[in-house]
């Protein structure tokens, strides 16, 4: 019966380890998990500031081909006449 006793305290001390491990690792999975939501949470503000970033650049891009700067001339002039195109248009179809 000794024998027997051993044993059973054996996987007494051995389940206790166990479940202590399984508790951490418990543990740890729900820090990770609060983690990933928080890192989701920050990747989806970082691509809608990203967002609002590129609208403000294209943006800028046209006012800054529209004032005539001398890197876009050649946009300024296309632009200029595709709106001069646009408001022929306008009056033909007003003529009509």
């Amino acid at each position: 019966m000794n024998g027997l006793s051993e044993l059973i305290d054996s996987l007494e001390v051995k389940f206790f380890k166990l479940n202590q491990k399984v508790t951490q690792l418990e543990k740890k999975n729900q820090e990770l998990q609060a983690e990933l939501l928080l890192s989701k949470k920050n990747q989806q503000t970082q691509s809608s500031e990203m967002d609002a970033l590129k609208n403000q650049l294209d943006t800028l891009k046209m006012v800054n081909s529209l004032l005539g700067s001398e890197e876009n001339k050649r946009e300024t002039k296309l632009k200029i006449n595709s709106l001069i195109r646009e408001i022929d248009y306008c009056i033909a179809q007003l003529s009509d």
